[in-house]
């Protein structure tokens, strides 16, 4: 029952906002450092945001700052990713991972959970 469930993802028009949610069952959210990654058709994979289960700091990568936000509640075992802003561009499934620490989620090794993903499709 170790599981990461992203939901949120929909079709929005560029300019607009949609909020992600990767919930966790089975293990304590709060210990774990919880990173957004997202693949476009046709691209790699990319790290979007990450939020440090030390300190509470976060990483966003460049395409991405300004416009997207991580945050997370221990107390119900979520964190959230606000996206505004969109651009066509952000068009990708979104999953979030949980790795013990900051350094070990730059490495799919050191990453414990994947979620499934969530589609976001920002078109007009």
């Amino acid at each position: 029952q170790v599981q990461l469930v992203e939901s949120g993802g929909g079709l929005v028009q560029p300019g607009g906002s949609l909020r992600l949610s990767c919930a966790a069952s089975g293990f304590t959210l709060g210990a774990y450092t919880i990173g957004w990654f997202r693949q476009a058709p046709g691209k790699e994979r990319e790290g979007v945001s990450l939020i440090n289960n030390r300190d509470g700091r976060t990483y966003y990568a460049d395409s991405v700052k300004g416009r997207f936000t991580i945050s997370r509640d221990n107390a119900n075992n979520t964190v959230y990713l606000q996206m505004n802003s969109l651009k066509p561009e952000d068009t990708a499934v979104y999953y979030c991972a949980a790795a013990p620490n900051p350094s070990l989620m730059s490495d799919p090794e050191g990453i414990d959970y994947w979620g499934k993903g969530t589609l976001v499709t920002v078109s007009s």
